[in-house]
């Protein structure tokens, strides 16, 4: 059964489905939440790297990590990231907070190398590119699969893993950029809880609660709850009607046997989104209509929306057989939702327009995933042997259809639940994989990694088109691998050189992808180096790299061309740092250099204009910077930029050698805190000049999304 939110009668100049009776009522709902949350009883929250064992180099007791992550699961075992031979960016709760970065899309601005797509009508949601690639098929939860089209937030996130390259090894089909995978928050017997709120410029409103409660010797439970608002400088000049977020998330969970040989967590996050999206402006003449942009004008109308709902449960089972064996289980159960009409940029801003350009659709996803990994450590012929070794079973059902349009040509109508025809698209997957991977250190300081999986994967697509329904049946097999060499010569140094690849067959994400081509390849050449300074208060990493795909599928469910280069290549040098450089000066940056190349078109490509020219969306240069240092008496300065190279896409009337450009921006950020053992108050500026930036690309059709103009954000957090 598909059921959904229902709708309102949508009224001129106000959203479809939250009146303004009922905006009223969610603000004195926000303070009794929060007025109640603080007389609560005091509860206890403890960070899950206070369980963990001590890395090799760390810094004094009294003053932990901020921004260099200490600890990471991206590689199936805990692991310092100095000690994997791949390179790693970790964004930090800490830096998330400090920078109120409240989605997934916005603390991913301090990874270099990175990108947004704009949606339209195909890959909705959270949408990047990662060193020129596309990373829809390599978005996590907890290391668990989970690429279904919705808007991540971050309330309930410990920190985000950015496993750079090929990963296919460990996670199974992907890309050639590198897995985003979210570490979730986890129930802990020792800690602090805390309450936010915040308020700000263009209506924004957020309240949020961390809560810890010890249950016993070995028992807790954990509740993190958000719900926020946020307006937009931009509207449309003929119904002042704006973009609007509106966002709820609840996530509680609970832990037993913490500390001891047998651990099980049981979770569950729930997320709402009922918002009005911006889908930005046209290009004029390849360039972004700049006069449309500056007068702030948005093309959605009165009755757009974009809703959405996501359950996702999960039982995890840790088992600590002994001190160097470990295995963990992980059951999987969820359950996506999103239906919306949302108005693309295009053409030329009519009072009508906002009718003729809606893009429609409705569909609901549900995965099922098993995970099952054993990690040992033990000695064999006096080499020291790490073995981690896995299976995994994924079964994937998705549908999607259009929205059929109750009203009339100048005045729609969509609802969830009412559609134009029978599904238009059908999609059943399963997947069963297993994997084994030894790092062996062979002689002192020296280690090799080797690994390998396979993947065997069933997938049965319909779709259909124009009354006309189409099937595919795959079954693929398909092996993937992943070699390091390492040299440790020092415990704060780390030389290695890695090579891994991927692959991405026809009928993947949910969509028919070109039935007669072979499955996507990739391959990841990469070597590197850590170091970890200052006493191990700063860790400074080095990469450079080489990729090369071959078959690249277009994403974009809307799109006729299948495939979008024959064969493509990145070659990329990385550089990144992040730490303490003295006791009050806290550091994360980094800096992406890619040069990119399409080395042969598309099989359908009506001539080679591609061929030599640079991918779609993606810079030669990024990079970011965020520092703060403590002033004293309590108070704290923090600032930084974020900086995007000049970015191309391509349309079916531009050619290669002509494409649609948007131009490099540099984006500067401000805070100031006050900051108290029991509070902290916050003042956040995020473009502090009020830049004009396009922040993303629609590649596949003419329109570019302006970035976040300036905005003020003013909040407390009560930490008891």
């Amino acid at each position: 059964m598909h059921k959904f939110i229902a709708h309102d009668q949508p009224t001129r100049g106000r959203r479809p489905f939250l009146s303004a009776k009922q905006r009223g009522a969610f603000r004195p709902w926000r303070t009794m939440l929060a007025i109640g949350l603080m007389g609560a009883a005091p509860l206890v929250v403890a960070d899950e790297e206070a369980m963990l064992a001590p890395v090799t180099v760390k810094a004094a007791a009294d003053q932990p990590d901020v921004y260099r992550a200490s600890k990471t699961r991206v590689g199936k075992v805990v692991q310092d990231p100095h000690d994997i031979p791949q390179a790693i960016t970790t964004v930090t709760r800490a830096l998330i907070e400090e920078q109120e970065a409240n989605s997934l899309r916005e603390a991913l601005r301090n990874v270099s190398g990175l990108t947004f797509n704009a949606a339209e009508g195909g890959r909705s949601g959270d949408n990047m590119n990662l060193r020129g690639f596309y990373t829809f098929g390599d978005m996590y939860l907890d290391g668990i699969r989970d690429t279904a089209q919705y808007n991540r937030e971050v309330f309930n996130t410990e920190q985000v893993d950015v496993l750079r390259g090929a990963a296919a090894m460990l996670f199974g089909r992907g890309q050639a950029g590198g897995v985003i995978n979210q570490v979730s928050k986890t129930p802990m017997l020792l800690g602090m809880s805390k309450l936010g709120v915040g308020i700000g410029s263009e209506g924004f409103q957020e309240v949020r609660a961390d809560l810890n409660q010890r249950l016993g010797e070995t028992t807790a439970l954990r509740l993190n709850l958000m719900t926020r608002d946020e307006g937009s400088s931009r509207s449309n000049p003929y119904t002042g009607t704006e973009p609007e977020i509106h966002r709820q998330g609840f996530a509680p969970s609970i832990a037993f046997g913490l500390g001891t040989a047998h651990e099980v967590t049981f979770s569950h996050l729930w997320t709402k989104t009922q918002d009005r999206a911006d889908y930005g402006v046209p290009f004029v003449s390849g360039q972004p209509d700049q006069a449309m942009a500056k007068a702030g004008h948005y093309y959605g109308g009165d009755g757009n929306f974009d809703d959405s709902q996501t359950n996702v449960s999960t039982l995890n089972y840790l088992f600590k057989i002994s001190p160097d064996t470990q295995w963990r289980t992980v059951l999987r159960a969820a359950n996506y939702q999103r239906a919306y009409w949302a108005v693309a940029g295009q053409g030329v801003l009519t009072a009508n327009s906002t009718q003729q350009q809606a893009k429609t659709r409705q569909f609901e996803t549900d995965n099922l995933v098993l995970q099952s990994d054993l990690n040992t450590a033990f000695t064999l012929f006096g080499m020291k042997n790490e073995l981690v070794t896995g299976v995994e079973y994924l079964h994937e059902d998705s549908i999607r259809w259009a929205l059929r349009n109750l009203g009339t040509v100048t005045e729609p109508l969509y609802k969830p639940g009412e559609f134009t025809t029978a599904p238009a698209n059908t999609y059943r997957g399963e997947t069963y994989s297993a994997y084994v991977q030894d790092t062996l250190e062979f002689v002192p300081d020296w280690r090799l990694t080797v690994g390998v999986r396979r993947d065997q994967m069933k997938s049965d697509y319909v779709t259909v088109s124009g009354g006309v329904a189409s099937a595919f049946s795959g079954n693929f097999g398909e092996n993937s691998y992943r070699a390091g060499l390492s040299w440790q010569p020092t415990a704060a140094a780390h030389y290695y050189a890695g090579w891994s690849d991927s692959f991405s067959p026809t009928a993947d994400l949910y969509q028919l992808s070109g039935s007669q081509y072979p499955a996507e390849r990739s391959q990841v050449y990469e070597i590197g180096a850590k170091w970890l300074l200052l006493d191990g208060d700063l860790a400074l990493r080095t990469a450079l790299y080489h990729a090369h795909k071959a078959w690249e599928r277009n994403t974009d469910l809307e799109s006729t061309a299948a495939i979008l280069t024959k064969k493509r290549e990145s070659n990329g040098l990385e550089i990144e740092l992040a730490g303490r450089l003295s006791e009050r000066w806290e550091v994360f940056s980094g800096l992406s250099w890619i040069d990119a190349a399409i080395l042969e078109a598309s099989p359908s490509a009506p001539d080679n204009s591609a061929v030599g020219q640079t991918p779609r969306n993606t810079p030669k240069l990024t990079s970011n910077l965020w520092a703060t240092y403590d002033l004293g008496w309590g108070f704290k300065l923090g600032g930084g930029f974020e900086y995007k190279g000049k970015r191309t896409g391509f349309v079916p009337t531009r050619t290669y050698s002509a494409p649609n450009t948007i131009p490099s921006y540099v984006r500067w950020d401000a805070m100031l805190a006050y900051e108290q053992p029991k509070y902290t108050v916050r003042f956040n500026i995020q473009n502090l000049f009020d830049k004009l930036y396009y922040d993303a690309l629609y590649d596949n059709g003419g329109f570019t999304v302006p970035g976040q103009s300036r905005r003020f954000i003013l909040s407390t957090e009560y930490k008891f």
